[in-house]
């Protein structure tokens, strides 16, 4: 059966609960034993099908108990309250891992780990971004809150650049690394500060990250 043609292109910004740098994106366990995350995107070019998603935003929160592979996660989806119900049900498709060749997204990847999914939020996404300097935030209210920051020297304060290319990636081909904190509330909790995160400019689709 033919899968349904889909792509969103456009800034993601990721924070979890790892030490600057994240074991995962080396194939390593977790700092801190669990995995927690947060994770929001702003979509400039995509589409579900003939469903147009330019201009929308989503938004998701993660929790492991133990590395991300060992499963038993749960996750809260949130989508932009501007998008129409077709907009809607492609973003759910897409982000649960649907459309999808086997294990060529993160979505689809996560999607095989996760014991319990609660029920979508349709609400307003804040969601800014600078890449080349390591800022931005995204907020839902009552939900999370993420604010991303450049890694600073522990010694001097200065800040401190480092960018991962990870050539056979299936969330990203190449990301800025940054330090990040986040509050999360509702379903899943969250709260911690100067954890890894990462700024990406993703495109990714049907078949996996365009490399």
């Amino acid at each position: 059966m033919a899968m349904v043609d889909w792509r969103m292109a456009g800034p993601e910004i990721t924070n979890c609960n790892c030490a600057w740098g994240c074991p995962c994106q080396f194939n390593a366990l977790p700092t801190h034993g669990d995995c927690r995350a947060a994770v929001a995107m702003r979509i400039d070019q995509g589409h579900f099908g003939d469903v147009a998603l330019d201009g929308l935003r989503w938004a998701a929160v993660f929790a492991w108990p133990k590395a991300i592979h060992l499963g038993d996660g749960e996750a809260l989806i949130v989508i932009d309250e501007q998008a129409s119900p077709a907009q809607r049900d492609g973003l759910l498709k897409i982000l649960s891992g649907q459309e999808t060749v086997p294990g060529a997204t993160i979505f689809n990847v996560f999607a095989g780990t996760l014991t319990k999914v609660h029920d979508p939020i349709f609400a307003p996404i804040e969601f800014e971004v600078d890449e080349d300097k390591r800022t931005g935030r995204f907020s839902v209210k009552g939900v999370v809150e993420t604010t991303i920051t450049p890694i600073r020297n522990p010694v001097t304060g200065v800040e401190h650049r480092a960018r991962v290319t990870i050539p056979q990636g299936f969330e990203y081909h190449q990301a800025e690394y940054a330090s990040g904190a986040t509050k999360a509330q509702g379903a899943i909790v969250h709260d911690w500060s100067e954890r890894h995160a990462h700024i990406a400019q993703l495109d990714i689709g049907t078949e996996g990250v365009a490399h």
